[in-house]
């Protein structure tokens, strides 16, 4: 865990996810961090099963655990405790928020002048939607991700984490990171806006360019990708399998040791779009008859894996190296990916 934001004090008015996993993240870079739940708590301490078990005894949704790691929190009404609410916000160098726009200069007056506000909210504080609610579900829906997400024959499907609120909680880490480095530059202090629904469009990245480039709406493909063959899941003997080539040479390399042969026409990626199922189909008819260990071990050195679960990902060798898990008030929990190292 790292300390480069020993000393900035954040305060959290936020709840849900987007807003609460940017000031996790604060936390994990050292910031002091004071979260104000409402007296009935943050939604999603309701949001289980699953519910952890801390050294307190408090049975605490899981939901509620991965997004509030290294919080002081404190229960208050907003509306009754102002001046409580206003000693805070004069404490601290960063407050994040995600109530409706307007809610919070409508709670305490004018935003404070000293002080870098991050607001979160579905749409933004401008536009026709700017006063609808923001739920991930339903912005997947309006932005196009879930279009393009399930199988070609399937009905749309939604990303399976709250993808549009992770999104916009490292989008708007990262704005308030320049903030602060701003104010520490030239002593101007910045109002953050940041919507889920501007995180969204921007993250539909090569997918959205490709409409703009082509004028045609993407559809979905499963696990297979747009621009590149093979990228995608085959059924191995004992389970899901992705390969994903990703360069003219790697497919070199994959028809080296699969015995597949290639044609001229497919030594390219373009060719090999166009050439899409004869290419998969020949792919399908090698894998299915290998377990998942022996393709690992036949296809080092060309990106591949296999679909684990999730509990199988976390006993992954890697991540056991990594320590991608901590322990902390009696319950494990997902640590911050962050790693900073001083060169020697």
């Amino acid at each position: 865990m790292s300390g480069i934001l020993n000393g900035i004090n954040v305060l959290d008015l936020s709840r849900i996810l987007a807003g609460p996993y940017t000031a996790q993240m604060l936390s994990d870079l050292g910031a002091n961090v004071t979260k104000i739940e409402a007296p009935w708590g943050d939604d999603t301490r309701g949001w289980g099963p699953p519910f952890a078990t801390n050294f307190d005894g408090e049975r605490v949704a899981a939901y509620f655990l991965s997004c509030n790691r290294g919080k002081t929190i404190l229960q208050m009404n907003l509306k009754e405790e102002k001046e409580r609410l206003m000693q805070l916000i004069e404490w601290a160098d960063v407050v994040v928020e995600n109530f409706k726009p307007g809610t919070l200069e409508r709670l305490i007056g004018p935003l404070p002048k000293d002080t870098i506000v991050c607001s979160i909210s579905g749409y933004g504080a401008t536009g026709p939607r700017r006063d609808e609610p923001g739920y991930d579900l339903a912005l997947q829906a309006r932005s196009g991700i879930m279009s393009i997400t399930g199988e070609a024959d399937g009905e749309p499907v939604k990303v399976g984490v709250a993808w549009i609120d992770i999104i916009t909680g490292l989008y708007a880490g990262n704005a308030i990171l320049a903030a602060l480095l701003d104010k520490e530059r030239t002593g101007t202090i910045q109002h953050i806006d940041v919507s889920l629904w501007d995180c969204a469009i921007a993250s539909l990245a090569n997918q959205a360019q490709n409409v703009l480039a082509s004028g045609i709406d993407p559809s979905r493909m499963g696990s297979a990708h747009p621009n590149l063959v093979p990228y995608r899941a085959f059924e191995a003997k004992d389970g899901w399998f992705v390969v994903a080539v990703g360069s003219d040479a790697q497919w070199a390399s994959f028809c080296s040791v699969s015995g597949i042969p290639s044609q001229e026409e497919w030594t390219t990626n373009a060719g090999r779009i166009e050439h899409r199922d004869v290419i998969e189909s020949k792919i399908q008819s090698w894998i299915q008859h290998l377990n998942r260990t022996e393709l690992e071990e036949v296809l080092q050195g060309i990106p591949c894996a296999p679909i684990n679960t999730v509990s199988e990902a976390l006993a992954d060798a890697q991540s056991v190296a990594r320590k991608v898990l901590l322990n902390e008030d009696g319950v494990t929990t997902l640590a911050s990916p962050l790693r900073f190292m001083r060169p020697q």
